[in-house]
């Protein structure tokens, strides 16, 4: 591409200069043509005036007569002043005799110029239709670079394209999040000081519940529950209306399909994107439930999740629904724990239909195995 490039813009380098070179010659002919209609203009004046004389001289001459002249002549006593008229005559024929001389030199010289404007003429209908093949050409050539620069514009693009794309989607994202997060911060702070009081000691009833558990327990620790990739997951089974600060490993998936891809695995070919949720393969249309109770906070198409849902469960808890084909709820919406929030689809660019879920706990990416049944 780049040599193509580098051909189509030196060969139109190459004609701008032609066409500029055209231009300057079109301009110096009709300058010349210009000039030459002006002499012949001149010329043409001096000729009329010219047979004006002439034809004053023709016929006084005429109604002089020779013979008017040679009684002249005889009848003068004066030798003197027979010397005079004498000369008067021959000056006269001379002025005459001139006359015909300038004006045979006028039409001369009229003739030419309109052969050399006949011959002008020509010449700039050449110059045009040169100009006119060269700007076509040159037209031609530009276009020409534009679509080899909008080729190599893509090439370039395309290769960057893909991890630029996924990284302005996280950032999108990332964006999103942090603007519900932050209303949800400022709401939580302006939040009645008995709920404040209950939420805290709800979380402290947790950690006393989670050391009574830990202290009943075995020496080995017991490992999360994960999914492996392609584990069948459901949206079956009780759901939970505690706390959701509670819910590890109580909470129902959002809907019933298997795992295509888990939390913390790379993501495509590039080693430095991450999966922050999973993605769980289902048939198109099908209803995504709502994994705990909570309130719609954005219900909308995202660059990268298509159309996804985010609630919010309380205390810095939200989960997200992505890639989905439709949007049952809106922004604002409560809703309980299981009911149908969106259906499955492709949106966002998916080749199949599958949907996004993920958990952020106080911003921070958190497993969707650790709060959901390992399987259905």
């Amino acid at each position: 591409m780049q040599k193509e490039l580098r051909g189509t813009e030196t060969e139109m380098g190459k004609l701008e200069k032609q066409v500029e070179a055209l231009q300057k010659e079109l301009k110096k002919s009709e300058s010349e043509l210009q000039r030459l209609d002006e002499e012949k203009k001149k010329l043409q004046s001096a000729r009329t005036e010219q047979q004006r004389l002439i034809a004053i001289q023709a016929r006084a001459a005429y109604q002089n007569g020779r013979q008017e002249y040679l009684k002249l002549l005889l009848n003068q006593q004066n030798p003197e002043k027979f010397a005079r008229t004498l000369t008067y005559y021959d000056y006269l024929s001379q002025a005459r005799l001139e006359q015909l001389k300038n004006f045979n030199e006028t039409l001369r010289q009229l003739a030419n110029v309109e052969k050399d404007i006949s011959l002008q003429q020509a010449q700039l209908l050449v110059q045009k239709s040169s100009l006119d093949t060269q700007r076509e050409e040159l037209d031609k050539v530009r276009k020409e670079r534009q679509l080899a620069l909008a080729k190599l514009n893509n090439d370039v693009k395309a290769r960057d394209d893909k991890l630029k794309a996924r990284e302005q989607d996280q950032a999108d994202l990332a964006k999103v999040l942090k603007t519900i997060e932050e209303t949800l911060a400022r709401q939580a702070r302006e939040a009645e000081e008995a709920r404040q009081k209950a939420l805290i000691a709800q979380q402290e009833a947790e950690k006393k519940r989670l050391r009574e558990a830990q202290a009943d327990a075995s020496d080995e620790p017991r490992k999360p529950a994960r999914s492996s990739p392609g584990a069948l997951v459901s949206s079956a089974g009780p759901s939970y209306g505690g706390a959701f600060a509670s819910a590890r490993g109580k909470l129902p998936w959002p809907v019933d399909g298997r795992l295509l891809a888990r939390f913390g695995e790379t993501r495509g070919d590039d080693s430095r994107s991450k999966w922050d949720g999973v993605m769980i393969s289902a048939a198109a249309g099908s209803q995504v439930h709502a994994v705990h109770g909570g309130r719609v906070v954005f219900a909308d198409w995202l660059r990268g999740a298509g159309l996804l849902v985010i609630l919010d469960h309380g205390n810095g808890y939200l989960s997200l629904y992505g890639h989905n084909q439709t949007l049952l709820k809106e922004a604002g919406d409560v809703v309980k724990a299981g009911e149908s929030i969106s259906t499955v689809g492709n949106s966002g660019g998916q080749d199949t239909p599958a949907l996004y879920f993920a958990i952020r706990q106080q911003g921070r990416p958190s497993d969707p195995a650790q709060w959901c049944h390992a399987q259905g």
